[in-house]
């Protein structure tokens, strides 16, 4: 390691004694300028790491995430990290030191100014090509091959608009607009274009989260941990992945916000037919299409009374009407909703304003990043 191992992003003082005793043996352990190929004490050592990890597991999984206080984070970090060290200097294969790290980044905080992502990089970068490319060739996008969809009430689009433009016009109107030749610049859509083909190898053999079912509100939907390659394969992300961090571009439109601070990215990657499901976001959301086609129809707060939410606290963002195929004996009002809609394409970001109702199909393989700000 480039820099001694230290505890000083955890506050152990709200850990058990037993655990702050593991936690410093371990530290020590790897901290030692001693190195030992004892594969008994490395084991043994190796234990003691999956135990902490165990009990950060236990208190991440009490209650809400959001309530959870952040030192469980930082624990699951250190353990993980622990976990990964070992793993190394017991010759364990890649992919399991890689899988070690992604848990901690997904499920941590980081620590050691995010050195778990820096070693994912380095063990990533050893692994062999994850698809042939007779494979690739099968999940190439074809413009040709969309199925047409009519658009009865078409959101207006803008080249490019001033801040100025856009703040008087969209952000302060709370009017949605699609932004075309605002992300032409990104390293995403230029210099590095993204596809199926450069996300396999750049992170085929990252851990993600993903979910399973077509939407969220289905009875089936899940949510499991997989590989990229394996999510590719089988059904078609900024501390944890920088390498596709560098390859895009916070919009200059987001620093109209009020707040002095960047904005939340999350990274939406899937097949043909994903679809989520009508809801709102208390935010300002650009969502910016990097590759694939997306269909959206969005209602706008004031058509709430017509839209019938979820009762469920979880789910109270979320409609009970299904877009595509609404009820109108069970929810009759739904009838008298107006919206629009688009065809979001490679390039184009949609403003979609806070509460702003907001349906989504995917009709191709599909990646695209939402950009949250207040």
């Amino acid at each position: 390691m480039e820099e001694p191992l230290t505890l000083k992003d955890i506050e152990l003082s709200h850990i058990s004694k037993p655990m702050q005793s593991l936690v410093h043996e371990c530290a020590d352990f790897l901290g030692s300028s001693e190195t030992t190929s004892d594969v008994t004490l490395l084991t043994e050592k190796l234990h003691t790491a999956q135990a902490i990890c165990d009990v950060a597991w236990e208190k991440l999984n009490t209650g809400y995430w959001k309530d959870v206080q952040i030192v469980w984070r930082h624990l699951y970090s250190y353990g993980s990290l622990f976990k990964v060290l070992l793993e190394v200097k017991l010759g364990r294969s890649t992919p399991d030191a890689l899988r070690s790290c992604d848990m901690g980044l997904l499920l941590g905080a980081p620590i050691l100014d995010n050195i778990l992502s820096r070693i994912a990089s380095k063990l990533h970068s050893r692994l062999p090509p994850v698809t042939s490319a007779d494979h690739l060739e099968k999940l190439e996008i074809q413009d040709s091959c969309l199925p047409p969809v009519p658009l009865e009430f078409p959101i207006k689009n803008l080249a490019c608009p001033s801040l100025e433009h856009f703040a008087k016009e969209y952000l302060n109107k709370e009017e949605p607009v699609i932004i075309t030749k605002g992300m032409d610049y990104w390293p995403a859509l230029s210099t590095r274009p993204w596809s199926i083909r450069y996300l396999l190898e750049k992170v085929g053999g990252r851990t993600v989260p993903i979910e399973l079912g077509s939407k969220y509100t289905d009875e089936a939907w899940s949510q499991k941990l997989m590989t990229v390659s394996a999510f590719v394969d089988t059904y078609i992300l900024k501390e944890q992945i920088p390498e596709l961090r560098d390859d895009i571009c916070i919009p200059t439109y987001c620093c109209l916000g009020e707040k002095d601070e960047e904005p939340d990215m999350n990274l939406w990657f899937g097949p043909e037919g994903t679809v989520s499901p009508l809801h709102h976001d208390p935010k300002n959301n650009l969502l910016a299409q990097v590759f694939g086609y997306k269909y959206v129809r969005l209602y706008k707060k004031q058509e709430t009374p017509f839209l019938y939410p979820h009762e469920d606290r979880l789910l109270e963002n979320t409609s009970q009407v299904n877009v595509e195929n609404p009820d109108f004996e069970k929810f009759p009002s739904f009838a008298n909703a107006s919206y629009s809609e688009c065809i979001l394409k490679p390039g184009e970001m949609l403003f979609i304003p806070p509460k702003c109702w907001h349906f989504v199909r995917s009709l191709s393989p599909s990646l695209s990043i939402s950009f949250w700000w207040e």
